[in-house]
């Protein structure tokens, strides 16, 4: 066969343009496809989120990563919030005002907490 018999030939049969397939690699679960009544829900590992958001467009990528970052955000002042009423109470143990403290005070009055023995 010719090289160009060999091309139309692998042109045909889509060889010419497929990707080589990676090595498998263990995955937590095999992803599988269970029928809701409302939609079908494709069960995937925490790795293949991540390869398909890594091939989408980058307008897409950041879609993704502000949805994220949204949801993120009440957790993360829910958190700090509560952090901070841990160290009021903290400070109010040992004879401090939280509130009064400037941020070199706060610093060093959790420097000091941290390296406590």
């Amino acid at each position: 066969m010719t090289k160009s018999a060999l091309d139309k030939t692998a042109f045909n049969s889509g060889k010419m343009f497929s990707r080589p397939t990676p090595a498998k690699k263990d995955v937590e679960s095999p992803a599988t496809l269970r029928q809701n009544t409302s939609m079908a829900t494709l069960s995937l590992t925490d790795e293949q989120v991540v390869e398909l958001v890594k091939q989408l467009p980058p307008q897409s990528k950041q879609r993704v990563l502000a949805d994220l970052t949204a949801e993120r955000d009440p957790w993360w002042q829910s958190a700090a919030l509560d952090g901070e009423k841990d160290m009021r109470r903290l400070a109010a143990t040992r004879g401090l005002d939280w509130d009064t403290m400037t941020e070199a005070q706060r610093e060093t009055f959790v420097d000091d907490i941290l390296h406590e023995s």
